[in-house]
C-alpha cells in the first residue's frame, strides 16, 4: 500500500522532469552533498540547445539581477514538511463554507496550496509591504541547502515569526525585498489559472523593479497595464517636496491571448449623457465625432447640410472616419445630427440601446470612484467601532477599489477563486463578500495573513479575522441579491509542522528503551481532523469540500464531500477486515488509513485486495 508523502511538492524535481520531456540529453547524473547519485541538468548541454551559436561561456544579456535571486528561486523550489491545521473555534460557519483563512507565513502557505489550487485561482490581488524602510518584509533563510531546509522546516520554529524592519541602512535594502517578492510571486504564478489575472498594489519606491520582477515571472507579453490610483481626496501640504496622491496597480494575466477584461457598468452619470433631442424611436442617443486624425483615404469629401450649406471638408489635420457612401447611407437612416439649427458640422447618433453593456476599464482610477486612503480608514475604523485617535492598520485599501477589481477580472456565477496572500486588514475578503451580495455571485476567497503582533498585544491576523466576521454580519443585515447563497463564513487553516514525528536517530542509534516510542509515526498532540488537511493537502483536494463525521462498523469515519474521500485514523488497532469490507462497499474515491491502526499485518495486506473486490475504482494509502 502507497504511502503519502506529506510534504509540499519538490518544484526542482517537477521542473527536471518537464526539461526531461523537451530535451531527454540535458538530463544527466551528479551527487549531493550526501555522496549519492541524483538526477540533475546538464546547464551547459541547455544552453547550447537554447541557442542558434555555439556557447562559450557567460554573455552580457538583458535581465534583472540582485545578491539573493538564485537562493529566492531555490527557496521556491524546495519543498517543506509542514501542514495546515484547522482551527474550528476561531472558523465561522466551518462546516458549510467555501472560504478560507490561513494563518502563517505565506511562502509556506503558497507552497502547501500548490497542488490543490494549481491553476485554479482566477484572480491574485496583493498589497504587499512598499518597501519605504518603516514597514516589514519577511526574512527568509537562505543560508542552507534543499535537505538542511528541509529538516529545519520539520521542526517547531525557536525563533518565532520571521519578520524584520527593512531600512534604509540596509546595504541590501532593495535586494531583501526583491528577493522576498521574487519567491512568492514564482510560487502564485503555479496557482493562477490560464484566464487567471494578478494585480499588484505597489508606490515609487520599488515599481520599476517591480515590473522588472514580474516581466521575469509572467512574462512581458503578458503585462496588461499599469493602472493609477488617485488614492488622495487632498493634497498632502505636509509633503516634503510633492505631495504624493497616487499609487499604481500593476496588472498581469496568466496568459494575454486568452485573458479579457469585462466590462465596467455605466454609472448613472454616463447613463445621464445620452439624449433624446430629437425624440428619436430607438430612444436616447449620444454624439460622437465624425472626424478623427488617423489618415483614411476615402475620408475627405465635401457635406451639404439639409439646410443646403456647404461644409468643403473635415477640420484641418483630420479626415471623415467613414467613406461618403457610409455617410449617405447613415443619414438616410436618420443616425447624422446637424445641430438644432440643422447647418452645423456633423456628428454620428450612438444610441444607448446599441452601445456594449459596459465601457472599457481605463487605466485612471479616480477616488471618487474607487475610494480613497482615507475612505479606507474611515470604513474599517466604523466597522471596528474604534476610539477615535485609533490606528488599527496604516494601509488598508478601500472596498471599492478590489471591488473595481472583481468587476474586471471576475464574473458573477463562475465560482472564482480569489486569492489574496498579503491580507492585511481583510479589504479584499471583505470586497468579495460584498460584490456577492450585490450580484448574487459564486466567488470564494483565500487570505493569508502571517500573525505579526500589534501595539495593543494582539496580531494583524486577529484583526483580519474579526473585520471579515463584522462585515459578514453587516452584510447579511442590509439589502442583498436573492441569488446570493449567503456564505459569509471562512475556515481558518493555521501552517504548522507536519502532523509526522521527527526522527532524529539512525538505527544503530536506537537503544531498546526507545523502540516503543517509535512504534507511532504520527506526533501525539495531532487531531484526526489535523490528519484529514494534510492527507487533502497531498492528495490536491479541495481544503472547503463539505466534511462530515460517521460510525462504520463502530469505527469513527470522516467523508470529504460525500464519497471524494473516507478517512479512519483509528491508532488502536481496530481496523479489521469487517470494517474495511463495510466501508469498501460506500465506493469512495480515496481512502487513507492510519498505518498503526490496523489489527494485524495480514489485514494491512488484505486492504487492497478487499477494495480491489468491492470498489475497483478507489484510490488506497496510508499515513
Amino acid at each position: 500500500m502507497d504511502k503519502l508523502k506529506m510534504h509540499s511538492p519538490n518544484l526542482t524535481a517537477a521542473n527536471i522532469d518537464k526539461l526531461a520531456e523537451l530535451f531527454p540529453n540535458c538530463v544527466t547524473e551528479a551527487r549531493d552533498e550526501s555522496g549519492r547519485l541524483k538526477r540533475a541538468i546538464d546547464f551547459d548541454q541547455l544552453r547550447q540547445e537554447l541557442s542558434d551559436h555555439i556557447v562559450d561561456g557567460p554573455q552580457e544579456r538583458y535581465q534583472l539581477n540582485w545578491p539573493g535571486k538564485r537562493e529566492a528561486l531555490l527557496t521556491a523550489n524546495a519543498p517543506i514538511a509542514k501542514t495546515l491545521r484547522p482551527c474550528r473555534e476561531e472558523s465561522v460557519d466551518f462546516d458549510t463554507t467555501q472560504n478560507l483563512f490561513i494563518e502563517g507565513d505565506n511562502l509556506d502557505a503558497l507552497k502547501l496550496l500548490q497542488e490543490t489550487y494549481l491553476g485554479k485561482v482566477k484572480m491574485i490581488y496583493i498589497d504587499p509591504p512598499y518597501n519605504t524602510g518603516r514597514d516589514f518584509i519577511y526574512e527568509d533563510d537562505f543560508s542552507e541547502g534543499v535537505r538542511d531546509f528541509l529538516r529545519r522546516s520539520n521542526q517547531t520554529d525557536d525563533k518565532g515569526i520571521r519578520l524584520v524592519a527593512n531600512t534604509q541602512a540596509n546595504g541590501r535594502f532593495h535586494s531583501d525585498w526583491l528577493t522576498m517578492m521574487y519567491s512568492r510571486l514564482r510560487l502564485c504564478l503555479n496557482l493562477l489559472a490560464d484566464d487567471g489575472a494578478i494585480f499588484i498594489s505597489i508606490d515609487d519606491n520599488e515599481i520599476q523593479n517591480l515590473r522588472c520582477v514580474c516581466d521575469e515571472v509572467f512574462g512581458s507579453a503578458n503585462f496588461i497595464a499599469n493602472v493609477i490610483w488617485h488614492k488622495m481626496d487632498s493634497p498632502k501640504n505636509s509633503a516634503r517636496h510633492l505631495s504624493e496622491d497616487h499609487d499604481y496597480i500593476l496588472l498581469y494575466a496568466k496568459n494575454a491571448e486568452l485573458w479579457r477584461p469585462r466590462l465596467l457598468p455605466r454609472s448613472e452619470k454616463m447613463v445621464d449623457r445620452y439624449q433624446n433631442p430629437d425624440n428619436d424611436p430607438r430612444g436616447p442617443w449620444l454624439l460622437g465625432d465624425l472626424a478623427a486624425r488617423n489618415y483614411y483615404s476615402k475620408g475627405m469629401y465635401a457635406i451639404t447640410t439639409p439646410r443646403g450649406k456647404v461644409i468643403d471638408g473635415p477640420p484641418a489635420g483630420s479626415y471623415w472616419r467613414i467613406s461618403k457612401e457610409k455617410f449617405d447611407e447613415l443619414a438616410a437612416d436618420n443616425r447624422i445630427w446637424w445641430g438644432q439649427s440643422g447647418d452645423n458640422r456633423p456628428g454620428i447618433k450612438k444610441f444607448l440601446s446599441e452601445v456594449k453593456d459596459g465601457v472599457v476599464p481605463q487605466t485612471y482610477w479616480s477616488w471618487k470612484d474607487v475610494g480613497s486612503t482615507r475612505n479606507a480608514k474611515q470604513e474599517l475604523s466604523k466597522l471596528m467601532e474604534a476610539s477615535s485617535g485609533d490606528e488599527l492598520f496604516i494601509t488598508p485599501k478601500p472596498v471599492k477599489l478590489i471591488e473595481r477589481m472583481l468587476d474586471i477580472a471576475t464574473a458573477p456565477r463562475e465560482s472564482a477563486v480569489v486569492l489574496d496572500f498579503f491580507a492585511g486588514s481583510g479589504s479584499t475578503a471583505h470586497a468579495v463578500l460584498v460584490k456577492n451580495a450585490i450580484d448574487g455571485g459564486n466567488r470564494r476567497w483565500i487570505s493569508i495573513q502571517i500573525p505579526e503582533t500589534t501595539e495593543n498585544g494582539s496580531t494583524i491576523s486577529d484583526l483580519c479575522q474579526e473585520r471579515i466576521r463584522r462585515a459578514g454580519r453587516t452584510i447579511c443585515a442590509g439589502e442583498k441579491h436573492e441569488q446570493w447563497n449567503e456564505d459569509v463564513g471562512f475556515r481558518v487553516l493555521k501552517v504548522d509542522t507536519s502532523n509526522l514525528n521527527d526522527i532524529h536517530y539512525t538505527p544503530d542509534a536506537v537503544t531498546q528503551d526507545q523502540l516503543f516510542a517509535q512504534t507511532d509515526n504520527i506526533r501525539a498532540d495531532r487531531s484526526d481532523e489535523d490528519l484529514l488537511f494534510q492527507v487533502l493537502l497531498d492528495w490536491g483536494v479541495d481544503l472547503s469540500l463539505p466534511i462530515r463525521r460517521e460510525e462504520v462498523a463502530g469505527k469513527s469515519v470522516l467523508f470529504v464531500d460525500d464519497n471524494a474521500l473516507a478517512a479512519c485514523f483509528d491508532k488502536q488497532g481496530g481496523v479489521d477486515e469487517e470494517f474495511v469490507k463495510e466501508l469498501a462497499k460506500r465506493q469512495p474515491l480515496r481512502v487513507v488509513f492510519r498505518d498503526a491502526g490496523f489489527k494485524s499485518d495480514s489485514v494491512k495486506i488484505n486492504v487492497e485486495q478487499i477494495f480491489k473486490l468491492l470498489s475497483p475504482s478507489t484510490d488506497v494509502k496510508c499515513i
